[in-house]
């Protein structure tokens, strides 16, 4: 059942109905960020994509960066369900003697270089997406990172010889931190861009996948047993 208020607005009344208005809003602010930086997109840009007024956005997301919240959330549980496809398959007998540590990193990253949407979010969450949020909000959030965490640490635990449990949480969490740090590095400004075109300056550019392939690598050969 819905309901139609003075303003034309058609409120959603089941559960189903305001999932579909939730999803249809985050949409809405995926396209925007194909167009814009997200530190040009307003509550009500983002309101007058999806097509309604900002009071019924705030009817479902208090918040534009509680919209970015869901949509980081929305995000890397497709990239989740993609991963395992994307990843070398784990050796078996044999084989693990042979196992390139380099070639599981550079499918890793390559997987989430090719979702900068993800990448862009995962960079400005600590410092721009969980502010402007209640308490609640935020709990939500962390709960579902922490459970992803979790489904992300058994994907590189069943796909890396001797990644054990706790090391495959640590591997999952701090190439999160790493690709927070590298995004922006890779992706800066315009008057960085001209910049670093200068001769003497060539090695200030950073190749996102190359440079998190190699962190990876790295960090996955001392964490293995």
């Amino acid at each position: 059942m819905t309901e139609t208020t003075a303003e034309g607005f058609v409120r959603a009344r089941r559960p189903e109905q305001r999932e579909v208005r939730r999803q249809a809003i985050l949409d809405a602010a995926e396209a925007l960020l194909g167009e814009l930086p997200m530190a040009d997109i307003s509550l009500r840009e983002l309101s007058r994509r999806a097509g309604l007024a900002t009071s019924n956005v705030l009817r479902y997301f208090e918040s534009r960066e509680a919209v970015f919240l869901e949509l980081l959330a929305r995000e890397r549980g497709l990239w989740l369900d993609a991963l395992p496809s994307e990843l070398p398959p784990r050796p078996q007998g044999a084989e693990s003697a042979t196992y390139s540590v380099d070639v599981f990193a550079r499918a890793y990253a390559d997987s989430i270089a090719r979702r900068p949407l993800l990448c862009e979010m995962a960079s400005a969450m600590s410092s721009v997406l969980e502010r402007n949020v209640s308490v609640e909000v935020v709990r939500l959030f962390k709960r579902a990172a922490l459970a992803d965490n979790r489904r992300l640490a058994a994907i590189l635990a069943d796909r890396v010889p001797g990644l054990g449990e706790a090391a495959a949480l640590e591997l999952a969490s701090t190439v999160t931190v790493l690709v927070s740090g590298l995004w922006p590095l890779a992706n800066p400004g315009p008057a960085v861009i001209e910049a670093i075109e200068d001769e003497d300056l060539h090695a200030a550019h950073v190749d996102f996948a190359g440079r998190l392939s190699r962190m990876t690598a790295l960090l996955t050969d001392s964490l293995r047993r």
